[in-house]
């Protein structure tokens, strides 16, 4: 027995070693690295600002600006791919984690000036544009979260490991990360904020850039750690351990308050779709209509509210404390409901929203009648011509038959501008003149058409 359960312990070691090393295989970076002197000297290139490196940024600035001024996604997707911004910060994080004191400090002060040049060019732009509303991919960027930390952490994760290959000039992984972790628009929307006076678009946007910023750098350092680079050993140790707990503190105070933010933004997302949800079922009656209702989430002690506005059959007050109590089963916690309805004496009952909503219906309603009421113009009723025929058969001795419609006379421009009655005359005897004249206010007074128009057949149809 216990021979068997040695066995078997033997073959499971076997395939765990097997399972261990494909793994290993699999997730191996040794393969294809580049040495550590190559990809030092790499990364200190992209460190440098000056040159090239200065007009790409400037204009890359101005065509990110240019896309969050006409809200346009791809020409902000463009200026993060041609944007330089990730050389300075990747070498923040190189240079920590090989104790290489002057490239840090150089990393710094080119990043602060790529900084300002940005906010720089991106305010003058902001400042000469025509444009001065905030489009939706420009308040995209005032609102950080825990989720844009994330993006930034693993943008850098795979931007660094591509650095460290070999083969870095046909790598598609530094374009995605300048694409995912989104350095260029937030500073554009800092010049924005500044020059339109809306701070608090700015201070939001620059928050973005910081997290990003610490975030790709953190990334770098823990990576080229996992690497294991050698250090360089006249760094101060001393310095080492401050500059290493300065960044730890940078990290916590970073991540608080987007955290924070997080957690809001969830909670409110939670709260307007169990609102929506509440709503469509709840207040579901047939002959009582929700028209408009809004929703306002508050958080800590703050009551969230839903305000209805209803036409139809006014809702008795039991069937509206019934709904009340279903807002618990909604999981709508500290929710005040609030109904509008008509016949309400305590408070008026603003009808404006229902005007916006159905403005649009009734203009189309309307139109659709006058096309329906030109098309019925043209037309008399059958009953009525045919008395009408049979009248003048009494009345004009020389009549046989008659033709009756209405025609829509056209302005060149396609607009109706009057209608015609038109008659064709069948005469009994063609040899015989029919008194077009008599007929035409005869049929005038009969039909009560301010224009008639007369056709006499001349001769008989073979």
């Amino acid at each position: 027995m216990e021979t068997n359960q040695t066995n078997k312990n033997r073959v499971e070691n076997y395939w765990l070693k097997l399972l261990g090393r494909w793994l290993k295989s699999r997730f191996n970076l040794d393969d294809d690295q580049a040495d550590q002197t190559e990809v030092a000297e790499y990364i200190s290139k992209g460190v440098d600002f000056k040159g090239v490196n200065m007009w790409v940024l400037i204009f890359a600035t101005l065509i990110a600006s240019l896309g969050l001024n006409i809200n346009s996604a791809p020409v902000i997707v463009g200026a993060m791919l041609i944007s330089p911004l990730m050389g300075p910060i990747m070498g923040i994080g190189f240079a920590l984690s090989i104790n290489d004191f002057d490239l840090m400090k150089r990393s710094l002060r080119n990043t602060l000036f790529m900084v300002l040049i940005s906010i720089t060019a991106s305010a003058l732009y902001f400042w000469i544009s025509p444009i001065s509303t905030a489009q939706s991919e420009l308040l995209a960027r005032t609102n950080p979260t825990i989720y844009d930390v994330m993006i930034a952490f693993f943008g850098g994760m795979a931007g660094i490991i591509a650095q460290t290959r070999k083969e870095r000039s046909a790598s598609m992984v530094i374009p995605g990360v300048a694409i995912a972790t989104t350095l260029m628009p937030p500073l554009c929307t800092v010049g924005y904020g500044l020059v339109t006076g809306q701070f608090a678009y700015s201070v939001g946007a620059f928050y973005l850039f910081f997290i990003n910023t610490v975030f790709i750098a953190l990334a770098t350092y823990m990576m080229v750690r996992f690497l294991q680079y050698s250090k360089k050993s006249f760094f101060d140790p001393a310095k080492a351990r401050r500059v290493k707990r300065t960044m730890v503190a940078i990290v916590v105070v970073t991540v608080i308050p987007s955290v924070i933010m997080a957690v809001n933004i969830v909670q409110k997302s939670i709260f307007e779709s169990n609102a929506d949800r509440y709503v469509h079922t709840v207040f579901k009656f047939p002959n009582t209509q929700v028209v408009d209702y809004t929703k306002q989430y508050q958080k800590g002690k703050q009551s969230s509210q839903i305000q209805l506005l209803l036409i139809g059959e006014v809702l008795l007050p039991d069937v509206i404390g019934n709904a009340q109590m279903q807002l618990l089963d909604y999981g709508l916690y500290n929710t005040e409901l609030i109904v509008r309805q008509p016949g309400e004496t305590t408070e008026k009952l603003d009808f404006s929203t229902i005007n916006t909503n159905y403005a649009s219906l009734l203009e189309e309603k309307n139109r659709q009648i006058a096309i329906l009421e030109n098309r019925l113009a043209g037309h008399l009723d059958t009953l009525a011509v045919a008395g009408i025929v049979r009248e003048a058969g009494v009345v004009f001795d020389n009549i046989s038959a008659i033709s009756i419609n209405r025609a829509i006379d056209y302005g060149i421009e396609g607009k109706s501008l009057d209608t015609t009655l038109i008659c064709m005359v069948r005469p009994k005897n063609y040899g015989k003149v029919v008194d077009r004249q008599k007929l035409e206010e005869w049929l005038k007074i009969r039909t009560n058409a301010s224009k008639v128009q007369i056709y006499v057949r001349q001769k008989k149809e073979e």
